[in-house]
Order: C-alpha cells, then sequence, then structure tokens
C-alpha cells in the first residue's frame, strides 16, 4: 500500500486531539466548514462555519468515526442530531488554552459549489506553507515583533508575556 492508496490521518488525529483535551480536564471544539454534506443547526453557522462543543458533558453518544462525527446535543434547549464529514473539519482545539491543530481547508472538484474560504486558511496564505488535503498545518501564530522562526533549522521561539485568554460572548 502506497500514500496515495493509505488513509487520511484526520480522523486519527482528531480522536488523539480530543482525548488529550479530555485526559487534562480541558474542552475539546472542532470548527467545521458547513456545507449540504454537514447536518448542524444552520442558524448558528456563521461565514460558512460552526464551531461545536465536543465534551463528554455537552454530547451525548458522541462517535468519532474514520468517516463521520455523530452525536446529540442541545441548541437553546432543543435537542439535535448532528453529523459532520470528518474531511469538513477544519481544526480541533481546546477552548481554554487553544492549543490544537488545524487541518487543510477542503477543495472543491470542477463540478461542486466552490466554498468560501475559512479564516483558519488565511494562516497559510499570511507565510505558512501551502499544503495540499493530504497534509495537516498546525495553526501556529507568532507574536507580534517576533520573527517567524529563529536561524534556519531552528524552532520558533516559544512567546512571552502574558498567556493567551479567550473570552466568551454570549
Amino acid at each position: 500500500m502506497n500514500a496515495l492508496e493509505s488513509t487520511s490521518t484526520r480522523p486519527y488525529l482528531i480522536r488523539a486531539l480530543y482525548d488529550w483535551c479530555t485526559d487534562n480536564g480541558l474542552t475539546p471544539y472542532v470548527a467545521v466548514l458547513v456545507d449540504d454534506t454537514v447536518q448542524v443547526p444552520r442558524e448558528y453557522v456563521k461565514n460558512g462555519e460552526i464551531v461545536l462543543n465536543i465534551s463528554f458533558d455537552a454530547t451525548s453518544s458522541l462517535k468519532l468515526g474514520n468517516d463521520f462525527i455523530e452525536f446529540k446535543a442541545r441548541f437553546a434547549g432543543s435537542a439535535r442530531e448532528i453529523m459532520v464529514p470528518v474531511n469538513r473539519v477544519i481544526a480541533i482545539y481546546a477552548r481554554e488554552n487553544g492549543q490544537g491543530m488545524a487541518f487543510p481547508v477542503p477543495v472543491a472538484s470542477a463540478g461542486d459549489d466552490v466554498t468560501r474560504p475559512s479564516p483558519l486558511s488565511s494562516v497559510a496564505a499570511a507565510g505558512g506553507p501551502v499544503v495540499d488535503d493530504a497534509k495537516v498545518v498546525q495553526l501556529v501564530t507568532p507574536e507580534p515583533g517576533q520573527a517567524d522562526s529563529g536561524p534556519e533549522g531552528e524552532p520558533p521561539r516559544p512567546p512571552t508575556g502574558p498567556r493567551p485568554a479567550l473570552k466568551r460572548v454570549k
């Protein structure tokens, strides 16, 4: 079996990061690029994307399969069945610290409707490498005034200053 015939690494990485979040007491969120194949409440979709809390407390009957992420969740008190094709997941991360992984945005084929580019895809456009759908991109943003990386071959320096924080907007 060669690389073109092997299965995608995306569902395995999603499960691994989900486990990492839950093992460390963090809340796993997935960002999803919505199209007709995604079954989510459309009233919560913004700019063609939706962010879903997939923690144990927020879902029931969660199945992180190789092809679909399926679960039941409540939106404004109403129970909904959610089904997301794994290839539409563009990121999985921890709500508390933002650590996680972003994936390449699915590319529409010639016969498909063209989808809007994701805000996460702008990370690659802003100096990140161009990747195809078979590769994974990790979302890393440098501190203002800090070089993207150290001398050639060295990893980027860790950011200094206060830790980033997420603000919940209701």
